[in-house]
Parts: C-alpha cells; structure tokens; sequence
C-alpha cells in the first residue's frame, strides 16, 4: 500500500509541475513608467511622460523596468540602483538615463 502511494506520487508529480503558468509577465510600457512615476510623488505630468520616455528608450530590461515601478520609482531616484536589485548593466542606464533626463526634460 505505502509503496502504491509513492509511485503515484511520483508519477502525479510531473504532472501537477506542468500544470502552472508559462504566462510572461505583461511588458512594461512607457506609459507604466510614467504612472508609477506620478504615483511616486512626481505631479508634473509632462515630466513624468519625458522621463519614462527615457527610461524605456535607454534599453532597461523589463525585470529593471519592473524593479523601478514595483518601489514607485523611487529606484529611478537612488544612487545605488545595484543595491535595490537591478543588474549592474541596468543600474548603469538607469544612471544614464537620469543624467538624460535632467538635460533633456528639465528645461
């Protein structure tokens, strides 16, 4: 009996696993970025579109992109985005586009 149980655990394993989700995660848009921006505290509509604009054509991927809306892009603030979880190759766009940003949408 105890036997019979194992095997039909192990045989009913493989197909409990493949029953979850191959669903992505839906990409973040600029537009998200930009709300998350304005939900962080930014009011300044204009800016906010600009800087998300930004953000995205910088080439964040989208586990960055998500990084900076998940902390309502107070992560697009920080010094050190590395710290906050992000790759060492999106916390440098992240910095880039930031610069960008004060030079492009600050005017």
């Amino acid at each position: 009996m105890r036997v019979s149980l194992i095997a039909a655990a192990l045989i009913a394993l493989p197909l409990l696993t493949a029953c979850g989700s191959d669903d992505k995660p839906a990409a973040v848009t600029q537009t998200d970025v930009s709300k998350a921006l304005q939900d962080g505290g930014l009011k300044d509509t204009k800016l906010a579109d600009c800087a998300a604009k930004i953000y995205v054509d910088q080439g964040i991927s989208q586990a960055g992109l998500r990084l900076m809306i998940k902390n309502d892009a107070k992560t697009a603030a920080a010094t050190d985005m590395e710290a906050l979880g992000m790759s060492k190759d999106d916390a440098e766009k992240a910095r880039n586009a930031t610069n960008k940003i004060v030079s492009d949408c600050l005017k």
